[in-house]
């Protein structure tokens, strides 16, 4: 490791814990590489505009973004959580079932764990407290792990960064996320329902079965997202970009059409809010593309898979320590740092050592997820907070039980490859 890159890591780190974006942060320590290194700065705009000239899946990510925001801003959230609450609510704890069970429904349009806890989430929140069967920490806890999964299951914009810098299918990658979605979905259930018992939570008033093929019938064209954007991609009809650009136009008929539900200025609104986060994401993209370089000029990924190779690693023990390391990471970085700059580190490593790298990159991305919520920095605890103004200390304090099952889950998805890659192997991957 030179000099110049020490020096980029201990300005990258430096701003990083004084508070800067970590986009900028990122920028700012390439930028002291290049100089420190005798390099002229434009080469950093060609490395980006190159990266983003070749890199065209990364369309799918404002795309997705606007489907999201579509699907928040109109009444089809409304729509699937009455289907939910029919679905579940009336077993105890329902309240709670039916907040893990809109997290799996609603991750099939949104791609967004932050958009399904600020959107969804603060409504099931709400229904949570005025119950009175819930306390507020416990409402928000479940709240913030169910959001977990909405990045898992397809489609999913960490899934679509994850491909940009490992060159693998994203198509095979959101098969791979279904099984373990669904996992992550049980997992949070079993953990609700025995809380409930112990806690003696009261049960909801049921819906009337006679409603139910109603509420079904109003919430069925929303449910219908996922499957046609995943016959689109596996039917041969769409790529997985031209894929998010129909779930956006989808989302847009729904609700303006279908449901009637979303004004001009509403659209406008959305475009706005969605342009922003688009950009935000699009410089910590950026930033990444230039560290990749300089990472690439450096020659470490090799280093390591070589050194690796040489040690004779375990395949399983090195899957572990990796994703011990993302854990950690995932306490203190926010989930497309991890994915952009630290996970490509070993992926020379995973293709010497015969590991999959539709397996690692979904056993990745969980785990990713689940730093959401790992105090002290879990960027959903504070989304959460920031929404619905439930103290921080109440949220973790209730959050723990469901952090350990998804970890529980995590090790469940490193140790049985199978349960990521048999869809894909179902549909002609080959590994």
């Amino acid at each position: 490791m030179t000099t110049e890159f020490l020096l980029c890591l201990t300005v990258l780190f430096l701003l990083a814990a004084m508070g800067a974006p970590i986009a900028h942060a990122i920028l700012v320590g390439s930028f002291v590489y290049l100089i420190a290194d005798g390099k002229s700065i434009g080469v950093a705009g060609k490395v980006l505009m190159d990266g983003l000239y070749q890199s065209f899946i990364l369309l799918a990510v404002p795309l997705f973004i606007v489907a999201a925001n579509i699907m928040n801003a109109g009444t089809i959230s409304d729509r699937l959580l009455q289907f939910c609450v029919a679905l579940v609510g009336r077993f105890r704890g329902g309240l709670g079932h039916v907040n893990i069970l809109a997290s799996l429904v609603f991750s099939g349009m949104s791609g967004s764990a932050v958009a399904d806890a600020a959107g969804v989430g603060k409504v099931i929140i709400a229904m949570m407290t005025k119950s009175g069967h819930y306390t507020r920490g416990y409402a928000a806890a479940i709240t913030a792990a169910s959001a977990t999964i909405g990045p898992i299951i397809p489609p999913s914009i960490p899934m679509v960064l994850y491909a940009l810098v490992s060159n693998t299918s994203i198509g095979y990658l959101f098969l791979g996320g279904i099984l373990p979605g669904l996992l992550m979905a049980a997992v949070l259930m079993t953990m609700n329902f025995w809380i409930s018992h112990k806690r003696g939570f009261a049960v909801e008033d049921p819906v009337p079965l006679s409603d139910f093929p109603k509420i079904t019938y109003q919430a069925f064209p929303a449910l219908l997202m996922p499957a046609i954007l995943l016959y689109g991609i596996y039917g041969g009809v769409t790529t997985p970009t031209e894929a998010a650009a129909v779930a956006a136009l989808y989302a847009l008929i729904l609700a303006a059409v279908f449901y009637r539900s979303l004004s001009l200025h509403g659209f406008y609104e959305i475009l706005v809010t969605s342009a922003r986060s688009s950009a935000a994401v699009g410089l910590v993209i950026g930033g990444a593309l230039i560290l990749n370089y300089i990472v690439a000029s450096e020659n470490l990924p090799n280093r390591v898979a070589s050194a690796l190779g040489g040690l004779d690693v375990d395949p399983l023990l090195f899957l572990l320590c990796v994703n011990l390391l993302i854990l950690l990471l995932g306490c203190l970085l926010d989930a497309s740092t991890i994915i952009l700059v630290i996970i490509p580190l070993f992926i020379p490593s995973c293709r010497e050592l015969g590991i999959d790298l539709v397996h690692f990159g979904v056993v990745a991305i969980v785990n990713c997820m689940i730093g959401l919520i790992t105090p002290p920095y879990g960027i959903l605890l504070f989304v959460i907070n920031a929404v619905t103004r439930i103290p921080l200390v109440e949220i973790i304090g209730e959050i723990w039980w469901f952090l350990a099952v998804l970890v529980f889950a995590l090790l469940l998805l490193i140790l049985f490859p199978g349960i990521t890659l048999w869809l894909p192997e179902l549909m002609g991957y080959a590994g």
